[in-house]
């Protein structure tokens, strides 16, 4: 079943998070902890929102994304960080279900896109996203400043 994530779910989703990290050989870079999602999540001020497939209380999958404004078009889109299914949860629907979802979302609430990158060897999830219809933009690049790079750019 698709959910909205709640807040008796940051454990579980913090958890899924680091699988994730772990797949895309990214573990060392997952600093933010429990606390820090659960905040960004459902405090006073949400950052982000989260969806999950929940299988008799389990967490088996999950999308977390959040909201973008696009100058050309002058509206919202909606932006995908994250989709992750369980390794031995796989082939079951559950990520084709959560973009389905999305989608649906994104077009109640008025966003002409739904984005979200890829890296780019992974090939099963380029094949996958491929299939649904999405296209890679190409001539287009991900930049990031982050950590000290971010601080001199920030005058600190």
């Amino acid at each position: 079943m698709i959910r909205p994530a709640r807040p008796d779910d940051a454990a579980a989703l913090h958890a899924l998070i680091r699988d994730l990290a772990r797949y895309e050989k990214l573990e060392d870079q997952v600093v933010g902890t429990e606390a820090d999602l659960a905040a960004h999540l459902f405090g006073p001020r949400p950052k982000a929102e989260a969806l999950v497939v929940d299988e008799g209380g389990s967490l088996v999958a999950y999308a977390l994304f959040f909201h973008t404004f696009s100058t050309f078009l002058c509206k919202p889109g909606l932006y995908l960080e994250d989709l992750f299914v369980v390794p031995e949860r796989r082939r079951q629907g559950h990520g084709k279900a959560l973009l389905q979802a999305l989608a649906r979302l994104a077009r109640e609430r008025g966003c002409p896109r739904f984005e979200w990158s890829v890296l780019d060897w992974n090939e099963p999830a380029r094949d996958f996203y491929r299939s649904l219809g999405a296209v890679e933009m190409k001539g287009w690049l991900v930049l990031r400043t982050a950590g000290e790079a971010l601080e001199r750019l920030a005058g600190g």
